[in-house]
């Protein structure tokens, strides 16, 4: 029995076997890819852990360090220093108006107080100057000295004399106009030193405080300030 098939019908068509083609040379960068992906992760996991190591280290040095200097305040209980200026003694204090020169003779002895009572101080390059407004005059410098605990100790400075050019605005001109008719000098005074604690044997290392003493002085030789007395001075911190 014979079969005829027209152009219309087919049956489903058959795909061909599917090939399968390897490449010596893809498949070694894939095992390169791998090795190199292998050997990031490694080191961004020794990074990571080496990472984590040292910021818990640094965790543990800042809390022991924390913990000691909580202990030291609580065993040493340190307390500010303080400064007065106990006496000041001027004799002249003129500004030629021709030059700007400044004559003056200025005398002062200081107070230096230290309310700790277990640590000492070491005072080392202490330093004086004298300023009329913005503009110093003088400066001298002061003997170092050893202060223990609970103790109030009065340095002398040597006499601030002699001529300085100070150049004074409006302003100044006019204070110390003022000043000169009253008598009453208002002069400004900063105290620069280097300090050391000191506890048992130990020596902390030297800070440089510094501190400003706003004085009113009587000019000893005018007479409008005549009954005006120097009253001690205390001094703040300069910051």
């Amino acid at each position: 029995m014979a079969y005829y098939l027209n152009g219309a019908s087919y049956g489903p068509p058959i795909q061909p076997p599917a090939k399968n083609y390897y490449s010596q040379g893809r498949r070694g960068a894939d095992v390169g890819c791998s090795i190199c992906r292998c050997f990031s992760s490694c080191l961004l996991c020794c990074g990571s852990c080496l990472v984590s190591i040292i910021c818990n280290i640094l965790i543990g040095v800042a809390v022991c360090l924390g913990v000691v200097a909580l202990v030291l305040w609580f065993i040493l209980r340190p307390k500010v220093v303080t400064f007065h200026v106990t006496e000041a003694n001027l004799t002249r204090f003129e500004l030629d108006p021709l030059n700007n020169n400044l004559h003056y003779n200025l005398s002062l002895d200081f107070s230096a107080r230290n309310p700790n009572q277990r640590l000492g101080i070491q005072y080392d390059q202490l330093e004086a100057r004298g300023y009329y407004g913005d503009q110093r005059f003088a400066s001298v410098n002061m003997p170092s000295f050893y202060q223990g605990h609970k103790n109030t100790t009065v340095v002398g400075t040597e006499y601030l004399n002699g001529l300085s050019l100070v150049l004074l605005g409006a302003g100044g001109r006019r204070d110390l106009e003022e000043d000169r008719e009253s008598g009453i000098y208002r002069i400004g005074v900063k105290l620069r030193f280097k300090m050391r604690f000191k506890f048992w044997f130990f020596n902390s290392w030297a800070v440089k405080p510094k501190f400003k003493c706003h004085l009113k002085v009587p000019l000893n030789t005018s007479s409008a300030a005549r009954g005006f007395q120097f009253h001690p001075t205390k001094c703040h911190v300069d910051l």
